[in-house]
C-alpha cells in the first residue's frame, strides 16, 4: 500500500523522483516499472500496471447508459497515460497531466492506499486544511454511512 507524503521538484521536463516506498511498490507489482497516470480530483493520480487493469476493468460492469458515467469514464480512461519509472526511479508526467493538477515545481507525492497522488504543494496543503477543519464533519459522515473506522 502507497502511504505517507513527501515533498518533490519537478525538474524542466516534468519528471519526478519516487520515493524509494513507492519504487519498491511499483516494481513489486510490475518489473518494468509501469504506472499509470491519470487526472482525478485535481491532482494526477498513479496506479500500479496491475492495479489499473482491475480498474478499467471494472469499467464493463458500470450502465453505460448513465450519460454522466459515459462522462466521467470519457474524462478518467482518456486522460490516463503509461508511463515507466527510469533507473533512477524517474517518471514523466505528461504536459496534459500537469497542466490540469496545476503542477509548478514544488509537488507533493502523497500515497493514498492503492494508488498514489501527485498534488501542487500548495493545493496540496490547502486540501489538507480544509479536511482539518471539518474533521469531525467527516467522521460522522463516515459513521452515518456504515464504516466504522477504527482509529
Amino acid at each position: 500500500m502507497f502511504r505517507g507524503h513527501v515533498y518533490r521538484t519537478l525538474d524542466t521536463k516534468g519528471r519526478l523522483i519516487l520515493p524509494p516506498e513507492f519504487r519498491e511498490i511499483v516494481l513489486s507489482q510490475d518489473e518494468a516499472g509501469r504506472i499509470m497516470l491519470t487526472n482525478l480530483d485535481g491532482c494526477v493520480v498513479g496506479y500500479t500496471y496491475p492495479k489499473w487493469l482491475e480498474l478499467e476493468q471494472s469499467f464493463n460492469e458500470i450502465n453505460l447508459l448513465n450519460r454522466r458515467l459515459r462522462d466521467f469514464q470519457r474524462f478518467f480512461i482518456s486522460g490516463a497515460k503509461e508511463v515507466v519509472m527510469d533507473s533512477q526511479g524517474r517518471i514523466l508526467v505528461p504536459p496534459h497531466l500537469r497542466k490540469y493538477a496545476k503542477l509548478n515545481r514544488e509537488v507533493v507525492l502523497a500515497g493514498v492506499g492503492h494508488k498514489f497522488e501527485i498534488w501542487d504543494q500548495e493545493r496540496f496543503e490547502m486540501q489538507i486544511s480544509k479536511v482539518e477543519e471539518d474533521f469531525d464533519s467527516l467522521i460522522d459522515d463516515l459513521y452515518q454511512n456504515g464504516y466504522e473506522l477504527k482509529i
